[in-house]
């Protein structure tokens, strides 16, 4: 019976060493996802900070383009006023039928103008092949050498001329303010791709984060398991220790009393032979104290 509680005993001892290898295997595991998942919602943080910093550039972008447009708007306002005056004292130079016919046909520096910044925004805001934007290029250069040419014919005239000198300096100055929309609204542009961007990454990393706190949750709840089981070995254990120790007592305490038995009745075997007037040899004599019967 003790043999068999022993081979029991050994085979639930080698069971609890498996169970708390594989708990603190998975333990590990779990570990590593957490720190893998802590790692991916730090990089979605970023993402997300990043992301609102590119918003608030292009925000502010945007907003500086709005401003810089009304400035252009304006200046291109007080220049083409200034055109239309100009465009008047051209007709009030023309004299005859034949001056006035010609007056009519030709387009005024205003118009020629106009249609110079409508080109120019359609070139800069549409996409085009480049075979349609060169065709545009040409256009627009094509306009600018009319547009020359009457500045040439105003020039003759004095007044004309005063006029045209605040125009060109009103053009130049919302030429100059149109770059600035064109950097601003580029610079907004980007900040816009790299908040789309950021908010991207920060997506994809939410999910891998997701994914691996749900690889700890499992490996966590498998652990807890073998933990669990590992215990319950533990347990059988202490009880297999409890009945052995008992069993092993009672037989050291059987073995005891047969060996007690047993020296007594060779002592009393001694103490015959004794009283018969044998004699006793040295080890005899200590059996016979031990036994107590001498």
């Amino acid at each position: 019976m003790t043999e068999d509680l022993v081979d029991k005993r050994k085979v639930l001892l080698e069971e609890s060493e498996e169970h708390k290898a594989k708990r603190n295997e998975l333990n590990a595991q779990a570990s590593q996802f957490a720190r893998e998942r802590n790692e991916l919602n730090n990089a979605t943080r970023q993402y997300v900070e990043d992301a609102q910093k590119n918003k608030e550039l292009r925000d502010q972008s945007n907003t500086e383009v709005q401003s810089l447009k009304e400035k252009r708007n304006e200046l291109n306002d007080k220049a083409n006023a200034l055109f239309e005056q100009i465009d008047a004292l051209r007709g009030e130079q023309g004299s005859g039928a034949a001056a006035q016919q010609s007056h009519e046909k030709k387009p005024t520096s205003k118009d020629i103008q106009r249609q110079i910044d409508q080109l120019e925004v359609k070139q800069q805001t549409e996409t085009m092949s480049k075979e349609k934007e060169n065709e545009l290029v040409d256009k627009i250069k094509q306009l600018r050498s009319e547009l020359k040419d009457q500045v040439v014919e105003h020039e003759q005239n004095k007044e004309v001329r005063g006029l045209l000198i605040d125009a060109r300096e009103f053009r130049k100055q919302a030429s100059a303010i149109h770059a600035e929309v064109t950097e601003k609204a580029e610079l907004a542009q980007k900040h816009h791709d790299l908040m789309v961007e950021c908010y991207r990454k920060a997506d994809k990393s939410r999910e891998g984060a997701d994914a691996k706190h749900k690889q700890f949750v499992e490996a966590q709840e498998a652990a807890d398991a073998e933990h669990k089981s590992f215990l319950e070995c533990q347990k059988q254990l202490r009880d297999y220790d409890k009945v052995l120790t008992g069993i092993r007592s009672k037989q050291k305490k059987v073995k005891s009393v047969k060996e007690n038995k047993s020296a007594r009745k060779e002592a009393e075997n001694i103490f015959n032979a004794f009283k018969s007037g044998e004699r006793l040899t040295t080890e005899d004599l200590l059996k016979l104290q031990r036994s107590k019967l001498i």
